[in-house]
């Protein structure tokens, strides 16, 4: 690496076998490093202190990301907008999110980390609170402003896990995983019910969008600190997107978690409302015609959502883990069970919404909880078939990917074919059509467990090119150098070897 090249703030770089799941991993050169020190030579409480505090800040993304479906209702009722027009406003979000992914992937993986957070950080909260100044008569404002929170959200998200990925290795990098990626769906559940509470008291929904980006200015600016490198062999974007484009664990595996981002996308924005005009249908609950749309049907799917976040993604975690002793495709067939057995209760929940409250809530807890099994693994499984120097990069991509065909734009596509299937303004039709409309996931659903099935085929293969690719890189320019050399001198001071793959002695 050059001297004008840009710097990173990650910690060393891992060897290729120290990247290797196996029985060796209490024992070995790990027992010999100091006990107050992590595998990467920063100490335990400090790496401990650096993932609590991506956790905090993860779980005020999800929070933030999900407060708009709890207040839904008030939303359609304050600016007088259909379903599609309420969907755009995930979709407007999720573009800019996605969009902007790869630029800070590419930051990421070359310049330093700790500044690309903190901007990101301060942009969010910033964005976050003038959204909630949105007059009634420019909806356009509010979009504009939710789309400009996807700024802040690109630059940490893309960030955040290669910053655990260099703090852990093998089990621990596991169980860290699936700490930050808790935060998702308590986040997602939180805020759920932190808007629709928040909304309660204040008798306005422009007071739930003031609640995160208040709580975003505690953590510390910088404490993730920079820290000396040892780099391996950086290369250029275009060669890191083939290199990428090859590697058919992670495509499929990103294929197989857009399948993820579709459900959950369409399930944030809508199950609520849907949950809703569901009770309305029933007879349960009185029509909204008022300007606030009191409702506990929030309250309760964030609850389901926060309990089933946190079992779905422990219990995946600890299946997989058991699995791993039986075969090395443990994880994405962990995956493909949790998609293709939500795919079926999901079914169930939009079904029986009409005919029983509790049983709809049941199955959207099952569904919901296999479903969550995905978050921690799929992130591992990018993590140990990427190596060190892409990280960054290929969790752009995914993100780009699964948003593009999944979370983006499954919230406005529900929301439209709902609007086209709507036969009259009716409260029966508002709530059939959103039905129907719904049952679109479970199909998704299927179709992404097919994707993890086909990513358990190569993911021996790629795992272990990965894990080689430090002695690859060592070779390619062992050769480069050699090449460099003057050949005549160096036979003179080294006979070649058969192979001609390592450098003269000095």
């Amino acid at each position: 690496m050059s001297l004008g090249e840009p710097t990173s703030d990650s910690a060393p770089f891992f060897s290729d076998d120290s990247e290797a799941e196996g029985p060796e991993e209490q024992g070995g050169a790990a027992g010999q490093r100091p006990e107050e020190e992590s595998p990467s030579g920063v100490s335990k409480v400090r790496a401990l202190l650096t993932v609590l505090i991506l956790c905090y800040i993860n779980l005020l993304n999800y929070m933030d990301r999900f407060t708009v479906a709890g207040v839904l209702p008030d939303i359609e009722h304050y600016f007088g907008i259909d379903d599609g027009k309420s969907g755009l406003l995930q979709t407007v979000f999720i573009c800019s999110y996605m969009f902007l992914a790869p630029f800070f992937g590419y930051l990421g993986d070359r310049y330093n980390r700790k500044f690309i957070m903190s901007f990101g950080i301060a942009f969010w909260s910033l964005v976050t609170l003038a959204s909630s100044y949105t007059p009634k008569e420019h909806f356009w404002a509010l979009l504009l402003t939710r789309g400009l929170v996807g700024v802040g959200e690109a630059s940490y998200s893309t960030i955040a896990p290669t910053i655990i990925a260099d703090l852990y290795v093998k089990g621990k990098r596991t169980n860290m995983l699936s700490v930050f990626y808790f935060a998702i769906p308590v986040g997602s559940g939180l805020g759920y019910i932190v808007g629709s509470q928040v909304s309660n008291v204040a008798k306005d929904w422009h007071w739930a969008l003031r609640v995160t980006p208040g709580l975003g200015l505690i953590p510390k600016r910088g404490a993730i600190e920079a820290r000396p490198e040892h780099h391996l062999h950086q290369t250029s974007w275009l060669t890191d997107l083939k290199a990428l484009s090859k590697n058919y664990s992670f495509v499929l595996s990103t294929f197989g978690f857009t399948a993820v981002a579709f459900v959950t996308g369409s399930l944030a924005l809508w199950a609520p409302t849907f949950l809703f005009r569901a009770a309305i249908f029933t007879g349960e609950k009185a029509p909204c015609v008022e300007a606030h749309c009191a409702s506990s049907d929030s309250l309760i799917f964030g609850a389901i959502t926060c309990v089933t976040g946190v079992l779905g993604v422990a219990s995946g975690v600890q299946v997989s883990r058991q699995l791993r002793t039986k075969t090395p495709r443990a994880d994405p067939l962990v995956c493909a069970a949790g998609l293709l057995l939500s795919a079926p209760f999901l079914y169930l929940a939009i079904v029986f919404a009409e005919l029983s409250t509790v049983a709809t809530y049941v199955f959207i807890f099952l569904g919901e909880t296999f479903l969550s099994m995905n978050w921690a693994i799929v992130a591992d499984i990018l993590l140990y078939v990427v190596v060190p120097t892409r990280r960054s990069t290929a969790e752009a991509l995914q993100i780009v990917i699964s948003h593009l065909l999944g979370d983006a734009g499954s919230p406005y596509l529900i929301g439209v074919v709902s609007d086209s299937l709507r036969r009259t303004d009716s409260f029966l039709w508002q709530f059939r059509s959103l039905q129907l409309s719904l049952l679109l996931c479970s199909f998704v659903a299927v179709v992404g467990g097919a994707f993890f099935l086909a990513t358990a085929l190569f993911i021996e293969r790629d795992r272990h090119r990965a894990e080689n690719y430090v002695q690859t890189e060592s070779t390619e320019a062992a050769l480069w150098t050699w090449f460099l050399l003057d050949s005549q001198e160096l036979v003179e001071r080294n006979h070649l070897t058969d192979q001609n793959l390592f450098l003269p002695s000095v």
